[in-house]
């Protein structure tokens, strides 16, 4: 009989003899059956060719010593747990699985290691106490990551030991909020990131403190915050960014920011615009976030619009406010941002009126009596000392250790006899100073103020309303050259313009000096450009026509060493908070804003961590103008801001508010506007004595200028071969005078 080969078969199948298996499969198949013979007759007992015969079981146990017993169980018990992964050779873990772990709880990082940044030390237990503590519940130190802590300077580590005890309730017990009122460049962003990981990964309950946290900034701003965070973490945190979309596609991602849960979360990090918040508000208000940062937070001045409220709506204790001029036009706005992060600590906002902001401004009037100075000081210190315990400022004389000197200049530009014909023209013409009232700007005189201003930066600018025969401007047509064209930018009828060409130029010749353009008006944009034409210069352009997405760009290719681009021209409306042009080294501002911050936010836009050369600043005014008067309005409100946020008690009283109302006059007989009326004494007969006086304080006035100069003190070079050109007076800055020993 034929055999199966199946190979189930085959396998039960013992190899036996190879002669035996060819006999077997060759059995005759015409073999009568056989009645089988029982074991008892054949006396043999039948054997399976193919398997062997089963052994009988027997229930004695095979016997074993105590001693052989007891080391084959340690045997099986000591072996080690292997991952059952092939080839697996990562960490085993300390802990044993299903086993809890005994001892006290540890931190996340060793906090006695060489530079450990520690936020917070449990309290010293004595022997007897560490005996009862429940080990479950014992604190632990809060260590910053290593890889930050490492890479922090002095400064940003008092930061974030500031802003960790702000947050935890631990300076103002109830209160949860702070303001980090550092100055550009000192590294806000960084410090920031720092707080928001160590509270995502660590507590004193060895545990996160929070799920999610919330970063709210300008729609510029936002691929900045996703790249510090990158770059910072190195991917250890996926950042939600959003920066565009639609608004299903927009609420679909705030939804599931939302509803994470638990303690890691895929994405912890939200950054987000004020605009998008403020239109999907809605969407965020359905759940609590850990901590909200709000950078630029100066724009939450105004507690009465949609943003502020929106934002103030949300379910979150911890909030972080992030200015570099946390006071801009008036105390009360400076009350709202102190109100969005710790609610009730001044006050209601009529309380703060009558208590602190009126007293405080009329001590700081120059007509002011002397109890009311006395009266205003002492409010203004009771005032600093609540605010200091939830804001942390510190100035940009920090980074001189770090940073190249700068030079920050203020030039006085002559108007040519174009514009001062224009300029007395239009006064005599609209009579704007009637409708000026109490110091402040009516509406109606705003259009004025806007003609003038552009008429300072270039009469091109205005040239359309001599056209017309607009308000100010009738008959006005006659007095241009004749054959004049707006299309071809002409710098000689601009004292600022032709400035700016020789300073341009100067550059250009002698250095490979990179330049950045400032100014609040596209229009005067549109002449650098037909200026950068004329003179062959390569330039790039920013300004709110620029996708979000493209300024990143031309921002990083402008700071390659290697680009061609000498100039950068940026709109201060548009893109001056937070850009690094830390590829130039020159920057012109060429008008002044109303607002202070303004412009101190575009100047800061050079000399920032990451520059290797010596920055100069050049402020360009027109000579006994309308800008001398706005660049005196500025001075008064950063008086204000250095009195309640610097602690500078030196700061002079140069204005009264009745002298704020001279904005429609011209000046022709001054060299500057601005120098007469601070009342310089380290200058006799126009010229600075050096040093000052004996007794003077001049060299802390309110604007901070350690020179004045004329042509013969002036030390830029580039400035020099500019003075003849139309420039009457400078005052500077420097950033390193007590390096170099200037007094």
């Amino acid at each position: 009989q034929r055999r199966s080969l199946a190979p189930s078969q085959l396998a039960k199948r013992k190899v036996g003899d190879a002669e035996e298996e060819e006999e077997d499969r060759h059995l005759p198949t015409t073999r009568k059956r056989q009645k089988p013979v029982s074991d008892t007759e054949s006396g043999e007992c039948y054997r399976s060719p193919f398997r062997k015969p089963l052994s009988q079981l027997t229930n004695r146990p095979h016997c074993l010593d105590s001693s052989q017993h007891e080391a084959f169980i340690r045997s099986i018990l000591s072996k080690p747990f292997k991952v059952p992964i092939p080839n697996y050779k990562g960490p085993l873990g300390l802990r044993a699985l299903g086993i809890k772990r005994a001892g006290l709880r540890s931190a996340l990082h060793d906090p006695f290691e060489e530079g450990a940044l520690v936020l917070y030390e449990p309290p010293l237990l004595s022997a007897h106490d560490q005996l009862k503590i429940d080990k479950d519940k014992a604190p632990v130190h809060v260590v910053v990551d290593p890889v930050l802590s490492r890479v922090l300077r002095p400064h940003q580590r008092e930061g974030v030991k500031f802003l960790w005890d702000c947050v935890t309730s631990r300076r103002i017990p109830g209160s949860h909020g702070c303001i980090m009122a550092d100055e550009m460049g000192l590294g806000k962003t960084l410090q920031c990131i720092t707080l928001m990981w160590t509270l995502l990964r660590q507590s004193p309950d060895c545990k996160p403190e929070i799920e999610k946290a919330m970063v709210v900034s300008p729609s510029s701003l936002v691929r900045n915050w996703y790249n510090e965070v990158e770059k910072w973490l190195g991917g250890r945190i996926q950042p939600l960014a959003i920066d565009g979309g639609s608004k299903e596609e927009i609420d679909r991602k705030l939804v599931g920011f939302m509803n994470q849960r638990g303690l890691r979360v895929p994405s912890p990090i939200l950054i987000i615009s004020y605009e998008t918040f403020r239109l999907h508000a809605e969407a965020l208000q359905k759940g609590s976030v850990g901590l909200v940062i709000c950078d630029e937070g100066h724009r939450l001045k105004n507690s009465e619009n949609q943003t502020y409220q929106a934002l103030n709506s949300l379910n979150t204790p911890r909030r972080v406010l992030i200015s570099g001029t946390p006071i801009q036009n008036d105390l009360l706005e400076y009350f709202s941002l102190v109100h969005f992060v710790n609610s009730g600590i001044l006050g209601t906002a009529q309380e703060f009126k009558r208590h602190f902001e009126i007293p405080i401004l009329k001590g700081r009037d120059a007509d002011a009596s002397e109890a009311e100075r006395h009266k205003g000081e002492e409010r203004l210190k009771e005032l600093i000392s609540i605010v200091n315990r939830c804001l942390i400022r510190r100035t940009s004389d920090i980074l001189s250790k770090y940073l190249p000197v700068k030079i920050e200049q203020v030039v006085c530009c002559r108007l040519t006899p174009l514009q001062a014909e224009l300029y007395k023209n239009f006064l005599k013409q609209a009579k704007p100073v009637e409708e000026l009232k109490e110091g402040k700007i009516s509406v109606s005189s705003l259009s004025s103020i806007t003609s003038l201003k552009k008429l300072c930066n270039h009469p091109a600018l205005i040239h359309d309303k001599c056209v017309e025969e607009e308000e100010g401007f009738m008959g006005a047509l006659d007095l241009f050259p004749a054959g004049y064209s707006t299309k071809s930018v002409e710098p000689q009828l601009s004292g600022k313009m032709l400035v700016l060409d020789y300073i341009l130029a100067v550059t250009k010749s002698t250095s490979n000096d990179k330049v950045v353009l400032v100014s609040n008006y596209t229009q005067t944009l549109d002449l650098f450009e037909k200026l950068c034409r004329n003179r062959r210069y390569l330039y790039v352009r920013l300004d709110g026509t620029m996708s979000i997405k493209k300024r990143a760009k031309i921002v990083e290719r402008f700071n390659s060493p290697s680009s061609p681009e000498f100039i950068f021209m940026l709109s201060s409306k548009a893109g001056g908070c937070g850009l690094n042009l830390i590829g130039a080294n020159r920057l012109v501002m060429f008008d002044p804003d109303w607002n202070p911050a303004n412009d101190e936010q575009a100047m800061a836009r050079v000399w920032r961590d990451g520059q290797k050369k010596t920055c100069y600043i050049y402020r360009l005014l027109s000579t006994g103008t309308i800008e001398e008067k706005i660049f005196q309005r500025q001075t008064h409100k950063k008086a204000l801001s250095s009195c309640v946020v610097d602690e500078e008690q030196d700061v002079e009283r140069h204005f009264s508010l009745g002298e704020l109302k001279e904005l429609f006059t011209l000046n022709e007989t001054t060299t500057s506007d601005t120098h007469d009326k601070i009342k310089c004494r380290r200058c006799v007969n126009g010229h600075q004595v050096r040093p000052p006086p004996e007794g003077s304080d001049c060299t802390s006035d309110l604007s901070q200028w350690n020179h004045c100069a004329d042509k013969r003190g002036l030390q830029d070079s580039v400035l020099k071969a500019a003075w003849d050109a139309a420039v009457t007076f400078t005052f500077h800055h420097h950033s390193h005078e007590e390096q170099r020993g200037i007094p």
